[in-house]
């Protein structure tokens, strides 16, 4: 029921969500959509809540004059924690790209930070409500993720760094090739003598893990190469990695395709622990071509993403997004390049 004159909030700077939806006579989340997604709205109900927010001057930072013009020019990019210790290098690197590339719009990117879990999508819900934001960059993508779902349902403009593993075709994306990634090294492996191509890989069940092994055992079955028993699987963490590249070596494996540049730094260790030497005794290739690629002893070969074009095809697949909420979702598949060292 819209709200007694005894309840009635007045108007002051002050004013909060809650206390419009009160003079309003409608849920908070009606609030939200006035000023996010007006278009959700029936004209009746959109007069009434636009009326309660001039009366109580409400004005949380940027949300005013999205309701107005829905043109904040803020864009909304969600941290995720990450493992203690363990640099995020790919990200950064494409955070900077994406900035770069949203300046030139005129555009800011605003950095929140989330949770990943049942609480996550609060952080997206409270910059669309205090901040008026006019889309969202999502990365780190994975099956089972409610970010693309939730924000396409209230029709937010969006793009992501990675795709939709559902299957559902909800949004606009850019993505790394991952699979023609290591395909390109199984060949490069294969052209060089190897036979006994091993992968060492995360865990089944990630999408971006997934696709990279993808690459590799579909390679190794046009080459004629066999694959039972060399597809080895680990946390991305250098001691765990170790121990599943020990299994490789046991099976006589020569080289291999490693999902990421950490996993990588396990077959280097379970090598050495061997008396081995990476490279002139077991080639490997990793993924990512972190930092400390070239500064390894030897110098790991690795696939580097083109996160330049990356952050650059995601800031214009979302300014497409912005200017036209209708038009069909647009996805762009990225190859990475391999990036040889001594490792092989």
């Amino acid at each position: 029921m819209p709200a007694t004159p005894s309840t009635t909030p007045k108007a002051g700077a002050s004013a909060t969500l809650e206390m419009v939806a009160a003079r309003a006579g409608v849920a908070r989340q009606t609030v939200s959509n006035a000023i996010n997604s007006p278009e959700l709205l029936r004209p009746q109900t959109l007069e009434r809540v636009q009326r309660a927010i001039d009366e109580l001057g409400y004005r949380p930072h940027r949300a005013a004059q999205a309701l107005r013009t829905r043109a904040s020019k803020l864009i909304g990019y969600g941290i995720r924690s990450s493992q203690a210790g363990v640099p995020t290098p790919v990200l950064d690197q494409f955070l900077h790209s994406l900035s770069e590339a949203a300046d030139q719009a005129g555009y800011r990117v605003v950095l929140f930070a989330v949770t990943p879990g049942d609480d996550e999508l609060t952080g997206y819900q409270q910059l669309l409500d205090e901040h008026g934001a006019d889309g969202f960059v999502l990365s780190g993508t994975d099956r089972g993720d409610r970010r693309q779902g939730w924000l396409h349902e209230r029709g937010v403009p969006f793009v992501a760094f990675g795709r939709t593993w559902s299957g559902r075709d909800v949004g606009d994306w850019v993505d790394v090739d991952g699979a023609a990634g290591t395909s390109a090294a199984v060949r490069h492996l294969a052209a060089l003598g190897h036979r006994k191509i091993g992968f060492l890989g995360w865990p089944k069940g990630s999408g971006v893990g997934d696709d990279r092994a993808r690459g590799w055992q579909s390679t190794m079955r046009e080459l004629g190469l066999p694959t039972r028993g060399r597809r080895v699987e680990s946390p991305d963490d250098p001691a765990s990695a170790a121990e599943a590249a020990e299994r490789l070596l046991a099976g006589g494996v020569t080289a291999v395709v490693a999902a990421s540049d950490t996993l990588a730094l396990g077959w280097y260790q379970a090598l050495r622990h061997g008396g081995r030497t990476p490279g002139a005794d077991a080639a490997v290739i990793g993924f990512d071509d972190s930092p400390i690629a070239p500064l390894l002893f030897p110098s790991l070969s690795s696939l580097a993403q083109p996160l330049d074009a990356v952050g650059r095809e995601c800031m214009r697949l979302l300014l497409n997004r912005l200017s036209d909420t209708r038009r069909r979702t647009e996805h762009v598949l990225l190859a990475p390049e391999l990036v040889l060292r001594e490792s092989v």
